[in-house]
């Protein structure tokens, strides 16, 4: 171990409380009060013992400092999970290099300065290290958020015996056409139905892709022995379906929902009778 790269080791050693206590204001100052003092010197505390562990390394990637990078990584994860901002996490570390900072200049050290120039570099490694953590935890929340997202905007509902139905909106891209095709596909199965009404009131807009992804959906149906019914057809869906030469062939379409109900129960033999109750 070098002079140098020990200097910065003992000084934190030396210091340990005092560096401990600044770090755990100052981050508590940035958090806004999101954390209490108890959970910020537990956390900052592990960190600091972790690091010191390291015995002096300038490597962050080091296998001595495989503990300080999964503690790390957890925090990371915890505080993406959590809702805080990159720079709310990242200075659970940079804040660090403000302490001792301020350590020193209390002190008037002129050899810890030398040293903190080598720790500075290795805290810069390390709060790139938690936010390259940060964005992989955030954009895993954010795609399992997401597929969550697709799988509630496509329920399937069960009208009647043999009769099921998929209300669509929004929009209907690549990746929710999956997940349209797989929700109904199950139900399909699940209910042993043969008829299943795919109602688009809800889509803003129907263009070719569209089109081609309710074509395909409606295919796999067939596959499994029943047939759909496509209902929400509204005037200008229908001129536009018109206008981009758009052909359903022979898949039945109907203005709306009632009417679409209507032609799947008679297409499973049963007939609907208006009732004549309530008249004088």
């Amino acid at each position: 171990m070098s002079e140098e790269t020990y200097d910065w080791v003992r000084l934190l050693q030396e210091n340990r409380d005092d560096v401990l206590a600044r770090w755990t204001e100052i981050v508590r100052g940035s958090l806004a009060g999101r954390m209490s003092a108890t959970e910020s010197s537990h956390d900052l505390r592990e960190v600091l013992d972790a690091l010191l562990a390291g015995q002096g390394s300038t490597d962050v990637r080091s296998p001595s400092y495989d503990g300080l990078r999964s503690l790390l990584a957890e925090l990371s994860r915890t505080r993406a999970r959590q809702g805080f901002t990159p720079t709310e996490t990242a200075v659970s570390v940079f804040a660090l290099k403000e302490a001792v900072l301020g350590l020193l200049q209390a002190s008037g050290d002129l050899r810890g300065y030398r040293a903190f120039a080598d720790l500075s570099g290795l805290v810069d490694e390390l709060g790139l290290f938690m936010v390259e953590t940060y964005s992989a935890t955030r954009e895993t929340v954010i795609a399992e958020q997401a597929e969550s997202l697709l799988e509630l905007s496509t329920p399937v509902v069960k009208l009647w015996d043999g009769i099921v139905a998929l209300p669509l909106v929004g929009t209907l891209d690549s990746a929710r056409t999956q997940v349209v095709m797989e929700a109904l596909l199950q139900a399909l199965v699940d209910t042993g139905s043969e008829h299943a009404i795919i109602d688009i009131t809800g889509v803003a807009a129907v263009d070719t892709q569209v089109a081609q992804h309710l074509l395909k959906t409606v295919q796999a149906a067939r596959l499994l022995g029943a047939e759909c019914i496509i209902s929400g057809i509204r005037p200008q869906i229908a001129q536009t379906v018109v206008a981009l030469g758009i052909e359903f062939g022979d898949i039945q379409t109907k203005a709306n929902l009632s009417d679409a109900m209507l032609l799947a129960l008679r297409r499973s033999g049963l007939d609907v009778v208006k009732s004549g109750r309530g008249r004088g």
